[in-house]
């Protein structure tokens, strides 16, 4: 459980650091969010470090499918936009994948 809290926290942390790039540049906010974003995103990179996994690769590999899991309930909570069946069954889809390369058997 700690692993996919890793890996969810650390999803948290890069939607809020982009999110932050994104309010300053596309909404037009002050340029003062760029400070919590960056820091956000330095967070983002800490906790992924904390990935059980052997590989960077194999690490980033499986964020990727927690990440767009996470996006859709960022999409969902802070947006307001309720994702369609179609975004559900990628982000299903997505997070099998992950499940699968973080903790499918490995040849020793």
């Amino acid at each position: 459980m700690q692993t996919v809290a890793i890996y969810f926290l650390a999803a948290i942390a890069e939607i809020v650091g982009c999110f932050a790039f994104w309010a300053w540049y596309r909404l037009e906010k002050s340029a003062l969010w760029l400070a919590p974003g960056m820091l956000s995103l330095a967070l983002f990179a800490w906790l992924l470090a904390l990935s059980p996994a052997e590989h960077a690769g194999r690490a980033y590999a499986v964020y990727g499918g927690v990440y767009i899991a996470a996006t859709l309930i960022w999409l969902r909570v802070v947006e307001g936009q309720r994702p369609d069946h179609w975004d559900l069954i990628g982000g299903t889809v997505c997070l099998i994948g992950a499940a699968i390369i973080l903790w499918g058997p490995r040849a020793a």
